[in-house]
């Protein structure tokens, strides 16, 4: 599978990254990160909206 490159440092590609929502209905594709761990440009849907730029950690769940 090819995935798309990062537009923001042109090093890495973009992952795509699955989370499941409140009442446990998985959500493909929720945010994407750069591979590159130098760039870490993201870019992801919270709540219906886009962001980007936010700092994407680790959960401790």
């Amino acid at each position: 599978m090819d995935f798309p490159h990062c537009q923001k440092c042109e090093k890495g590609v973009l992952l795509p990254l699955s989370d499941y929502g409140r009442d446990g209905a998985p959500i493909t594709y929720k945010a994407w990160v750069c591979s590159n761990p130098e760039c870490g440009f993201n870019i992801r849907i919270d709540n219906g909206e886009i962001s980007f730029g936010r700092t994407v950690g680790q959960s401790h769940k």
